[in-house]
């Protein structure tokens, strides 16, 4: 009988493991991905979408015309996330560390600690990406006990409102956010009983109409580069929750294949294993508000702002930045609004269009700006002139002279 390769055996390994080991295992084993095929080029999947008319007034005495009342389209959804991984194992190596350095330990850890954790990563970053891609905007609000289950409550507001089923809802948060919630329900809970009132139970069922599942926060963030494996890049935002219906995804596998070779002459007397995957994930178009976030923004830093009244002139504000002058090729820029202007390292700023910045003149490092309102912000950025380029910035509360 011939020996059972153990590639085989560590694939199927991953098909019971993946919904285990993976913080986004529901997503991963979302039920999309047994109702639509893939296409015949084995890259794209297609995705049905009817659509019809509504009803219309009928009339007794006569007979309308038949017309066909629903059209349909296909929602093309193309894989572009191949990835490998491969190693030589010494049959000697494996002696010599009595059997640490087999290829079950080594693929085990590289599961555990590279393979798992990049698709997590590539998981929440893409969603967040193809999400907002969509015209979405997340919630920042900053979160803490007092609010924390006000913030869920809202995201789960805009779900009823977007008729997403209720049941299957999963919240995705950071382990902090986590304890936040139970430290959030708990305190309500002494509430209610405390004051013997019935309105705050309203808050404490919502989060329990959710399963909760805590991930670690380096693996919430917005971006992240897998040139070699997976990191978090600077600047990217950190995720704190994501409300998400598994139905509103597709995370679809077009090719997967590994395999454990025998020492041989082509591998000069070593064991080689060999991985490789063609899979992504996506959103489904018409069902994307099935997905609500809260991040954090992570500013650029890097300047000093300061606000004060003006003492003479009504709605102009005094200014500071530090340092006070932006060096030889950059300049500082600015703008204001209801909050802190997202920018992070290395974006191009414009100084025309709806979202143009001013170039900001300083003085000593001070300024003095008109016609500001009192509790907006202020963000300062510094640009390099050739590139317009972020590479550090500041924000700061309004203060201008009533």
């Amino acid at each position: 009988m011939p020996a059972i390769n153990y590639a085989a055996q560590y694939s199927a390994a991953l098909a019971q493991a993946f919904p285990y080991v993976l913080n986004f295992g529901a997503l991963y084993a979302t039920p999309n991905n047994g109702r639509y095929r893939m296409g015949e080029d084995g890259k794209t999947v297609y995705i049905p979408n009817l659509s019809t008319t509504g009803r219309t007034d009928a009339d007794r005495d006569t007979i309308a015309n038949a017309a066909r009342n629903y059209d349909n389209a296909w929602e093309p959804k193309t894989l572009k996330n191949q990835r490998k991984w491969s190693t030589l194992v010494h049959p000697k190596d494996i002696d010599q560390t009595n059997g640490a350095a087999s290829i079950t330990n080594i693929t085990q850890t590289f599961n555990a600690e590279q393979k798992f954790p990049e698709m997590d990563a590539y998981c929440i970053s893409e969603l967040y990406k193809l999400w907002t891609e969509q015209g979405h905007t997340a919630d920042h609000t900053e979160l803490t006990t007092a609010n924390v289950l006000s913030v869920f409550d809202s995201l789960m507001l805009k779900m009823d409102n977007a008729r997403v089923p209720a049941n299957g809802r999963i919240l995705y948060c950071t382990h902090e956010v986590k304890t936040m919630l139970k430290q959030a329900a708990g305190l309500t809970r002494n509430y209610d009983v405390l004051n013997g009132g019935t309105a705050i139970n309203r808050t404490v069922s919502r989060i329990e109409e959710v399963e909760v599942v805590g991930v670690p926060a380096s693996l919430m963030k917005t971006e992240y580069d897998f040139t070699s494996g997976w990191r978090a890049l600077e600047g990217a935002d950190q995720i704190n929750m994501l409300l998400v219906h598994p139905d509103a995804v597709i995370t679809p596998v077009s090719y997967q294949f590994s395999q454990l070779d025998a020492p041989s002459a082509m591998t000069q007397g070593k064991y080689f294993y060999y991985e490789e995957s063609f899979e992504d994930v996506f959103i489904l178009n018409k069902k994307s508000d099935a997905l609500q976030f809260n991040t954090s923004i992570e500013y650029v830093g890097g300047l000093t702002v300061t606000s004060a009244a003006n003492a003479s002139t009504s709605g102009s504000t005094d200014i500071t930045v530090s340092p006070a002058s932006a060096g030889t090729g950059y300049k500082y820029y600015y703008r204001t609004g209801a909050a802190v202007i997202e920018v992070h390292e290395g974006d191009v700023i414009a100084t025309t269009g709806d979202d143009a910045w001013t170039e900001l003149t300083l003085s000593s490092g001070e300024a003095t700006l008109a016609s500001q309102t009192t509790g907006e912000y202020l963000t300062v950025v510094r640009a390099k002139t050739s590139s317009m380029a972020v590479d550090k910035e500041g924000h700061v509360v309004i203060t201008a002279k009533a």
